[in-house]
């Protein structure tokens, strides 16, 4: 039988492991610099916070924890599944995060700019690109009520994304009550809008006439499939609040939210160049906790996102009793490995000794201490008969300098009196 990993999950060889962790490096200190906040959450949370409504299907998909002491006995007996478990492993990082908000809101800032990243578990059919371990960077705006809070985020995630070398991104937005107007001034009853933006949201996969088709079969008769068809058969439109309202509905209150998109994509693409936003009538995101802003990063190399979030202001009220105003936005870190730049493996300070003699291991380690101490990664080999392919090791593994320790009389007990030779 091979020995693997458990299905959906995997090992990380040392150099992987290396990347990943450069990769997270560079985007925890480029949130940092934009000022969030580094914090951390456990890998379990109470089921029942986990089950409360908020994570849509992913609920489903959450991986449950047996509670501790369950006999065979109370197994057989039990009817349901909330009688075995209380835990579970997150399936996200923002419902941890509206807990945590909740229990410690009195120690932290009135707008709260929290950076949290990793791992999160889903029980997913394996498949390429879909994992059941996979790590989540999230950064939340927490408190801000005015669109600042998605100006700065997106504004943020931006320069992680060209800090990383990521070419070819672009923003789609749009707004939750945009598309509540369309389906409204369909003619679809507010009962039928969450069924609705489930399907909306399949458009990438079955296309305009699939979506079309699938809305007849779930929903009731009377209506109109000409607004809805304008919106999944047409291109992206500009940004100009008249034109976005027109298609969505033309309602007052199309118009009052177009005019609050127009007004923070426009902070954007003031910063930005102006073709990294995009507004996108089509874009649902998932989550039903969305209340108006929703985000996602396209990449042209992708079949998916690269990563999205959204204004979610209802949903920290759900623990805390009140509500807070919030916006997040979380990326994709298994897929952003997929279009970072890869970059040669080479590490000024990292050297190699190689011991030869039987007292070659005795001095090199004494040298090994000397050079730790002055900054240094230092691995030691031992010589051999083909040391190029002791090299090539080195070389690969990012080694940039080697140098010989004898073990004699003559040995080498000063880093000064060291011969170094470049690698590579």
């Amino acid at each position: 039988m091979a020995v693997t990993s458990a299905r959906g999950m995997r090992d990380f060889l040392p150099r992987d492991k290396e990347h990943r962790d450069s990769l997270l490096a560079t985007i925890g200190d480029t949130y940092l610099r934009h000022g969030f906040e580094p914090m951390e959450t456990p890998a379990m949370e109470e089921r029942d916070r986990l089950h409360s409504g908020l994570g849509g299907d992913n609920e489903k998909l959450s991986f449950q924890v047996l509670k501790r002491g369950m006999s065979v006995e109370d197994l057989h007996q039990a009817t349901s599944v909330d009688e075995l478990s209380d835990l579970g492993l997150r399936f996200d990082l923002t419902v941890p995060l509206a807990r945590f908000y909740a229990s410690h809101h009195a120690s932290l800032p009135s707008v709260f700019r929290s950076f949290h990243t990793g791992p999160v578990w889903r029980a997913e059919r394996p498949q390429k690109g879909r994992y059941r371990q996979f790590v989540q960077c999230d950064i939340d705006i927490l408190g801000e009520e005015s669109s600042l809070a998605e100006v700065e985020i997106l504004v943020a995630t931006a320069d992680v994304l060209n800090r990383l070398g990521v070419k070819g991104w672009s923003f789609r937005v749009n707004d939750r009550r945009l598309l509540t107007e369309l389906l409204s001034a369909a003619g679809i009853a507010p009962e039928d809008h969450p069924s609705a933006l489930i399907t909306l949201d399949k458009l990438d996969k079955v296309g305009g006439e699939g979506v079309l088709a699938e809305l007849s079969e779930r929903l009731p008769t009377g209506w109109s499939t000409e607004l809805v068809a304008a919106v999944l058969g047409g291109g992206a439109p500009g940004f100009e609040p008249s034109t976005i309202a027109g298609l969505m509905g033309n309602t007052q209150a199309a118009r009052d939210a177009a005019v609050e998109l127009v007004a923070w994509v426009s902070q954007v693409v003031a910063l930005l160049p102006e073709d990294s936003v995009v507004w996108d009538p089509t874009l649902v995101r998932g989550m039903g906790y969305y209340t108006s802003s929703i985000v996602e990063i396209s990449h042209p190399e992708l079949g998916g996102s690269l990563g999205g979030g959204g204004r979610y202001d209802g949903m920290i009220g759900r623990f805390l009793g009140k509500n807070v105003p919030a916006m997040g936005l979380s990326l994709g870190f298994e897929r952003l490995l997929d279009v970072v730049p890869s970059a040669p493996l080479i590490h000024p300070n990292r050297v190699a000794l190689v011991m030869e003699g039987d007292q070659g291991g005795a001095a090199a380690m004494v040298l090994k201490m000397h050079l730790v101490d002055s900054g240094h990664t230092v691995r030691l080999v031992s010589g051999s008969r083909n040391m190029r392919a002791v090299y090539d090791r080195l070389v690969a593994d990012g080694f940039s300098k080697v140098a010989d320790v004898h073990g004699s009389a003559g040995d080498v007990r000063r880093v000064e009196d060291l011969i170094w030779r470049e690698l590579g």
